[in-house]
């Protein structure tokens, strides 16, 4: 079902330590995000990494490590794979606004940003209540999405 299992954050006695000795024994990767040590909730993780779980700072540390042939048919089912341009339409694309045509212009569909990259590369044009309109927006529109941590990327 999976190629391995990420674990962010899990207590002592947390169930999570079970799911990571499974997917070990089903030879399925297993990577951890490093936690504050003083954090309880950051003991799984800091414990997994000592005993052998890969370290992860960023999604491309898994994205990385993921088999070529896994990495190309993600790129193909979410469409990141080729520059084909896109389908004839019975329909006229409407011009996007200029706030999101600028937010989306700083967006690129093979690196996420986070939010504060985003504000700091707009700061001089837009105001913090506009990028995150057009943040909303084009992701109510399809044009980007929104991973964990306040990170976006371009859609196709």
């Amino acid at each position: 079902m999976s190629i391995g299992v990420l674990v962010v954050e899990a207590g002592e006695y947390s169930g999570t330590r079970v799911t990571a000795r499974c997917a070990r024994e089903q030879n399925r990767d297993v990577y951890a995000v490093p936690g504050n040590v003083t954090t309880k909730n950051s003991w799984g993780p800091n414990t997994l990494i000592k005993q052998g779980a890969k370290l992860t700072a960023t999604w491309e540390d898994v994205w990385e490590d993921l088999p070529s042939q896994v990495r190309l048919q993600i790129e193909e089912r979410e469409g990141l794979a080729s520059n084909v341009p896109s389908a004839a339409s019975l329909f006229r694309e409407e011009p996007l606004p200029s706030h999101q045509a600028q937010v989306l212009g700083v967006l690129r569909p093979d690196e996420a940003l986070q939010i504060d990259e985003i504000m700091e590369k707009l700061e001089a044009e837009l105001s913090s209540p506009e990028i995150f309109t057009a943040l909303f927006e084009l992701e109510l529109a399809g044009r980007l999405r929104q991973l964990p941590g306040k990170y976006y990327v371009k859609s196709f």
